[in-house]
């Protein structure tokens, strides 16, 4: 029936290589082989169990009786079953919870014939009925074994992708890019595809088929479809792990980032602080001469990068998330989480940034509501609690 050969290497090869138990693909086979029998040869209702025999290549065919009694299943009347055939038409009983299933004759065999054939029968066992091997059955049980297999080829590849990126679901991959639909950019990452969403790309970036990109893995999605692998380039962590492939203090977790607002393919400001008082962590992340930082730049497109030291002092933290800005004092109320900070005329313009950028992301990196007014008290620009610029005057900008 079987070329035993190619079977066996074909088990062996998904054993070695994709880590499938042959035990495993063989009871799928069997199962399949059953139901192909079921389908071609046995009536509704029937129960068949196949035994596949890897010496001699063929296939043991068995009908399953379950042995029953009055107490353990309910009997309709023939009469009434010929004038309502659909519903008794199911192969599975569909009853109200709790009523006995109803017998059938291909499914049970009554105690008492049981016996007949097995002296020492007892209800729930079961009755083994060996079938015969159909002619034409070579070909169908082929077939049905080769799609099996190529399933479970799938299945094991299925299973291999989400777990190979799973593990790296949060780190930056390489692939290239593969085309373009709708904005979405499909990227070959080589045993699955990326998708780098139009609202996870950096506005203004143009890729072309075969260039290659990185991303960060944010999210491995498993879906009857397939799988997914979604990519980010705007996401904040992305920038986080650019410095850690370039700045080996944050690699190792002796810099950490504490905060990052970032607008991407425009600015960014990240806080940092370290856990060695003998390692300046914005120097570790603008290395020699700016090298680490101008790098991490270049990847994301010549977006600006302010990095500052964290400080769990409010005031001074703020003070330092306003930079380049040099501000003239800091008023917190603790009960609006708001900071009111008053600058000189020739420090409104970098305080508040071009369109309210610097003091917005100065409030979604501090997670303070930022009001910036003059020294003479008048308010020029205010922040919501979301970080976003809720006013700005006209002068301001």
């Amino acid at each position: 029936m079987f070329d035993l050969k190619v079977m066996n290497s074909v088990l062996g090869e998904l054993e070695e290589e994709r880590g499938i138990p042959r035990e495993k693909v063989i009871e799928a086979i069997e199962a399949a082989l059953a139901t192909a029998y079921k389908k071609e040869y046995a009536k509704r209702g029937t129960i068949i169990r196949a035994k596949l025999d890897l010496n001699s290549g063929t296939t043991e065919f068995q009908q399953v009786k379950e042995v029953v009694d009055e107490s353990t299943v309910r009997f309709v009347d023939e009469a009434l079953e010929e004038e309502e055939p659909k519903k008794f038409a199911a192969e599975v009983d569909t009853s109200v919870e709790g009523e006995l299933p109803r017998f059938n004759a291909e499914q049970h065999i009554m105690l008492a014939d049981a016996k007949l054939m097995k002296r020492d029968a007892k209800v729930g066992d079961e009755l083994i009925f060996p079938l015969e091997t159909k002619e034409d059955y070579g070909r169908i049980a082929a077939q049905t074994a080769k799609q099996v297999i190529i399933q479970k080829i799938r299945e094991a590849e299925k299973v291999s992708v989400v777990a190979e990126f799973g593990k790296r679901q949060g780190e930056i991959v390489a692939g290239t890019v593969q085309r373009m639909e709708r904005g979405n950019i499909f990227v070959d990452l080589g045993r699955a595809t990326g998708i780098l969403p139009y609202d996870e790309q950096i506005p203004g970036e143009r890729y072309r088929q075969g260039e290659r990109i990185r991303g960060l893995l944010y999210q491995v999605e498993e879906s009857p479809r397939g799988i997914y692998l979604r990519l980010s380039r705007a996401n904040p962590q992305f920038l986080a792990k650019l410095f850690e492939m370039e700045a080996p203090e944050a690699a190792h977790g002796t810099v950490t980032f504490k905060a990052i607002a970032r607008e991407a393919g425009s600015r960014s400001k990240v806080a940092v602080a370290s856990t060695d008082p003998h390692v300046d962590p914005v120097g570790s992340l603008v290395g020699q001469r700016g090298v680490r930082v101008s790098t991490v730049t270049s990847e994301l497109g010549g977006e600006k990068i302010d990095i500052i030291e964290w400080n769990e002092n409010p005031k001074a933290f703020i003070e330092e998330a306003l930079s380049p800005a040099r501000i003239t004092s800091v008023e917190l109320d603790e009960g609006e989480h708001k900071a009111t900070i008053k600058v000189a005329e020739d420090q409104q313009s970098l305080a508040i940034g071009r369109g309210g950028q610097n003091v917005r992301l100065a409030a979604k990196l501090t997670g303070w509501r930022i009001d910036i007014q003059s020294t003479g008290g008048a308010k020029l620009a205010e922040t919501d609690e979301t970080g976003e610029l809720a006013k700005t005057t006209p002068a301001a900008e």
